[in-house]
This record gives structure tokens, sequence and C-alpha cells, in this order.
């Protein structure tokens, strides 16, 4: 399974499922239609669940001091994966019964005003694959090879924050904000442990 399932095969994924995502969301927003949408959906929950992949394959710190930061990110980024599950899996619902002439309240869409798919969405992109990355950053020792994973690891996190509130607090289109963290922010670190693992490979 390590051979398989290794840094260098979940970075290249990474990269080629995050092009992919930014293909068909461009393809969704040009065309409004309801097949790209319905693959957005179900693209979305693959990513979830490829972010539990990769917070595993992050060169943490075999130092017992630092074993505890893996295990909060791993739970974290489950969290994601499972809320951002449920929000898709509703919204897929959703087209489903349009579909079939049922009216669908709201509530049940992402990103209407009241709705109540959308909370569970942001929480999962923006605070808990936020806390997923900073407590990566945590659990890294500050090493010459890892320094610029952890530097884009903790901006990454930052942005999910930033994203999150702004959407809260001040305005719902700050939410792309969060989106640079987990989307470009995430095809920069697949590159940059490439890097990490081809240097520790010349070694």
């Amino acid at each position: 399974m390590d051979k398989i399932i290794n840094r260098k095969t979940i970075s290249i994924i990474g990269i080629l499922l995050i092009c992919i995502y930014y293909f068909v969301v461009i393809n969704f927003v040009t065309t409004g239609s309801e097949n790209w949408l319905i693959v957005f959906e179900v693209l979305t929950i693959i990513s979830g669940i490829y972010f539990i992949f990769f917070i595993m394959v992050i060169p943490f710190s075999h130092d017992d001091k630092y074993k505890n930061y893996k295990l909060l990110a791993i739970i974290f980024v489950s969290t994601l994966m499972i809320f951002t599950t449920i929000a898709h899996t509703l919204s897929l619902n959703s087209i489903y019964n349009l579909k079939n002439g049922i009216d669908i309240p709201d509530y049940l869409y992402i990103g209407k005003p009241s709705s109540y798919i959308t909370p569970i969405e942001y929480l999962g992109w923006g605070i808990f694959l936020g806390l997923a990355f900073l407590f990566s950053f945590f659990g890294i020792e500050n090493e010459q090879n890892t320094r610029p994973f952890k530097i884009t690891l903790l901006v990454c996190a930052l942005l999910c924050f930033l994203g999150f509130f702004g959407w809260l607090i001040i305005n719902e289109n700050l939410w792309y904000i969060g989106s640079m963290g987990y989307g470009v922010g995430t095809i920069i670190m697949c590159i940059e442990l490439l890097i990490y693992e081809k240097r520790k490979g010349i070694k």
C-alpha cells in the first residue's frame, strides 16, 4: 500500500484534482449547465476524501512532542470530509428532486442566503481544513527542507480562516479568499512536497 499511496503519488493526484476542479468550476459558471453542477458536486466530495490522504503524507516530525499535532490534523481533515460529503450529498439530492419536478426550499441550496447547507460547507473548508493545515504546520520541525512547505501551510490556513470569517461577518464574496487557500495553495504545497521528496531521495 505504501508503494501505491506515497507522497509523490498523492502530490501528483492533488495537482491534477485541483486543476480539474477549476476547469469544472469555470465551465459551470460560464454555461450554467446542470451537468457541470453535478460533476462539481461529486468532485467536491472526492476532494474532501483526497485531503485526508494529503494530510497523512505530510512530513510530520517523528518526535513524540509533535505526534498530537498530526492526530489533531487528521481529526480536523476528517471532519472536513464528513461535512462536505453531507453538504454535497444533500445538494445532489436537491438537483435530483428538481429534475423530477419536486419543489425544493431555498435552505437546501448551497449559496442561498437562508441555506442550512452553506454553513456546513463553509465550516468544513474554512474552519476544519484551516485547522488541519494549522496543526500540520505545528507538527513539522523547522528544518531547511521543510520550511517553505511549513510557510505555505500557515498561509493556506490563514486564507481558509479569513475566507470563512469574511463571509460570516463582512461580505459573502470574501469566501473566495478561502478557496485560494485550499485551491491554489494546495497546488503549491503539492509542488513543494514533490521537491521535498526529490531532495530527500538525493541524500
